[in-house]
């Protein structure tokens, strides 16, 4: 059998046509050639020893970090000692603590200290495993349950850092070749949330709802052209409650009109308006009277207003749900550890229970926001209940962005030195979208009295106008022109 096989092969090579042959005869060979040849010959080079030793001696490798100077702030950290309430020692010093964002007063509340004490003597200090392997407790699952009935919400899920609550929230849902509409100025958690998902992103100029419907307009004229390639096309609009780096509050009513619109889902980030804005403070949707359930997904962390570490994401259960499996921060961190989440549970009981707290933020809020109004040579933004304030420079046009960080860091070591802790806002800056003018960041506590207020205004009226004057001074003892240097030292003072 296996001899005619051979035969019949052999006559089907004879009765082949030649061309066929040669064809076959030409591939065979070209295939061994790429089998035995090498595709790349580099050109060796042999170089002499002093050769090797000159280019050893040349070679100078780039460092692993930039050069830092010495005076950089992050080398020089300011240390407290003790609680950092509405009172803290910083380097020694006792001052007012208008820095840390300690709105509701909770750190050092006896109720919520008892909470974690007699939660660590049951379930010891960390969890040391994430949500789905053992480190779900009791006290988990009644936090969440706790919160999805203050907010009003079906689910909550629970995360055990608050910068990256966000930041895993927005990669769980939008993937690549989704849309995000994106206000340009919300917080580097949100920006690193929206880079990692890898979607095509869409700033928008800050609160500009409507540069925003432009960009919306933009999008449906798109989709149009490509009706197949939009149906599988999710589009997300990412904004912040209250911002970070502002202070004013997001036009939500605006933003729910056009989510429902151009069909968009709208994730609001509230890590300083929960527990801030609302009459029970449960954020901007209670702010404005707007139902939570035209948020599809609510963000916040824990580590502002309540005053312990973490975040959270709350909303309808089949959006929520989705994280406990992609929420990357979720799935793969230890979980929070208990005694955290029960003072989280303890604080929550006192917003539940206490509204006067809400009330006095705000009124100290908006009477901050007026004397402070009142400072010559600096302009407060943000609205007047927001609890964090951004005072920046005004004044001389054309000074440098160091020159004015220099100026408010100034005024910042010489207000600790009279007893007032304000710290100069921080930014990544070759990293963030949109880079904030430089300003100090000042965070207003419901436990300080009205008299604590008054000494504070009081301390910064005095630090600002000399460290200004100071440098105003300096400034100008450096124009070679005389006649210029009397119109700056006058047009400063018309403007102030």
């Amino acid at each position: 059998m296996e001899v005619f096989y051979i035969y019949e092969v052999f006559q089907s090579f004879l009765s082949a046509p030649a061309y066929h042959l040669l064809l076959e005869g030409l591939l065979i060979i070209w295939i061994l050639r790429l089998i035995f040849t090498k595709s790349y010959k580099p050109h060796r080079t042999e170089l002499t020893e002093k050769e090797k030793e000159d280019l050893i001696a040349d070679w100078c490798p780039e460092p692993i970090t930039p050069d830092t100077p010495a005076s950089h702030h992050a080398l020089h950290p300011r240390v407290v000692d003790g609680k950092p309430g509405k009172l803290v020692t910083v380097n020694g010093q006792q001052c007012i603590n208008m820095a840390t964002l300690n709105f509701l007063n909770m750190i050092g509340n006896s109720d919520v200290e008892q909470a974690a004490i007699n939660t660590l003597r049951t379930y010891g200090v960390g969890s040391c495993g994430p949500r789905g392997f053992f480190g779900t407790t009791e006290i988990h699952l009644k936090f969440e349950e706790a919160l999805s009935k203050f907010m009003g919400v079906e689910e909550t899920v629970m995360y055990s850092y608050g910068f990256a609550t966000i930041a895993s929230a927005i990669p769980s849902y939008a993937k690549r070749g989704d849309v995000i509409f994106c206000d340009e100025g919300v917080n580097f958690a949100t920006q690193t949330g929206i880079t990692a998902s890898r979607s095509n992103i869409k700033f928008f100029k800050h609160n500009d709802m409507e540069d925003l419907e432009r960009l919306l307009e933009e999008q449906a004229v798109v989709d149009k052209m490509n009706a197949k390639k939009a149906k599988v096309v999710r589009r997300f609009l990412v904004v912040e409650g209250l911002y970070m780096n502002y202070g004013d509050i997001c036009p939500l009513p605006e933003l729910v009109a056009l989510k429902h619109k151009y069909k968009v889902r709208l994730f609001v980030e509230e890590s300083l308006s929960f527990g801030v804005l609302g009459e029970r403070g449960r954020g901007v949707t209670e702010h404005y009277g707007v139902l939570v359930d035209e948020i599809d997904l609510i963000v916040a962390s824990l580590e502002n207003a309540m005053a312990v570490i973490g975040g959270f994401c709350c909303g309808k259960s089949y959006v929520v749900d989705h994280q406990r499996l992609s929420g990357v921060g979720y799935a793969f961190s230890a979980s929070l550890p208990p005694m955290l989440a029960s003072a989280a549970i303890a604080v929550l009981d006192k917003m539940e229970n206490d509204r006067e707290m809400f009330h006095i933020l705000q009124q100290n809020c908006t009477l901050m926001h007026k004397k402070l109004s009142s400072i010559p040579g600096i302009v407060v933004d943000g609205r007047a209940i927001a609890p964090i304030k951004h005072l920046r420079l005004k004044g001389l046009e054309n000074r440098s962005r160091e020159h004015d960080v220099t100026i408010l860091e100034k005024i910042v070591q010489e207000a600790e030195r009279k007893g007032v802790a304000l710290v100069v806002a921080r930014y990544l800056d070759n990293k963030e979208h949109k880079l904030p003018k430089p300003s100090i960041r000042l965070a207003v506590n419901s436990g300080l009295s009205e008299k604590e207020l008054e000494s504070v205004i009081e301390v910064l009226k005095n630090v600002i106008s000399n460290v200004i004057a100071n440098d105003l001074v300096y400034s100008i003892t450096k124009i070679p022109n005389k006649r210029c240097a009397v119109n700056t030292f006058c047009k400063f003072f018309l403007m102030n």
